[in-house]
């Protein structure tokens, strides 16, 4: 599978399972993992990205270790991704704007625990991904040029 590939089959997962489990680990290497609303935009290959308030506790988790890895399955568990990489908080009107854009009419817990509606983007850059298929006993792992 070629880079190209895979970065089509992660929007292709993405789409079909809205949600994911992003996982942090903090200052004393504890591991961290939540659902998450991820998106992939077009024109920026190679990142996926999610939102979170300014409050919460992922953003001390990533000061510490910008390390992080996505779990993401299809709702049938027929595809299932496992992504690593480096996240980077990013506070850009125009970013946001896209992120809201792309996946806001899925936020709904988001902003239910967030009332304040601030909000950061975060912007995963995929270091490797691996694509399994479970019921074709299948998986195949791309490394991304970081």
């Amino acid at each position: 599978m070629t880079t190209q590939d895979m970065l089509a089959t992660i929007a292709d997962v993405i789409a079909k399972a809205k949600t994911g489990v992003l996982a942090t680990v903090d200052n004393t290497q504890r591991p961290h993992l939540r659902w998450m609303t991820p998106a992939v935009l077009p024109g920026r290959p190679g990142f996926i990205y999610a939102v979170t308030a300014p409050f919460f506790a992922k953003l001390t988790q990533i000061s510490a270790n910008t390390a992080v890895a996505w779990l993401v399955q299809t709702p049938s568990l027929k595809e299932i991704l496992n992504i690593a990489g480096t996240v980077t908080v990013i506070d850009n009107p125009a970013l946001k704007n896209e992120i809201i854009s792309a996946i806001g009419k899925h936020l709904f817990v988001f902003w239910k625990t967030n009332p304040k509606t601030e909000f950061l983007a975060l912007e995963t850059r995929i270091a490797s991904a691996t694509y399994f298929c479970p019921m074709q006993g299948s998986a195949e792992t791309v490394l991304f040029r970081t």
